[in-house]
């Protein structure tokens, strides 16, 4: 993650709810691909996540407007296949 331009090699869909889809959906729903990119264009180190669960708690779209999060689970068993897993 040195380079500042990190791009996908390939891209997938989600098949079923786990946290790392339950994470990869909130990213994206704030308008990002995942933490790498989040990370890249918010110039942070750490992500915002609640100590229960690990899920993300708090992140700055690009329009600098915040989403907050539930510790529950947000993404929904029919939401699941729109989650795009990008892999580098």
């Amino acid at each position: 993650m040195a380079s500042s331009d990190v791009k996908p090699k390939s891209i997938s869909r989600a098949k079923k709810w786990s946290d790392e889809i339950e994470n990869l959906y909130r990213f994206q729903q704030a308008g990002y691909r995942d933490e790498i990119e989040y990370k890249q264009v918010k110039q942070v180190s750490m992500v915002d996540r609640w100590p229960e669960t690990g899920y993300v708690k708090k992140l700055q779209r690009r329009d600098n407007t915040f989403y907050y999060y539930n510790k529950q689970r947000e993404c929904e068993d029919k939401e699941v296949h729109k989650v795009k897993i990008y892999a580098y």
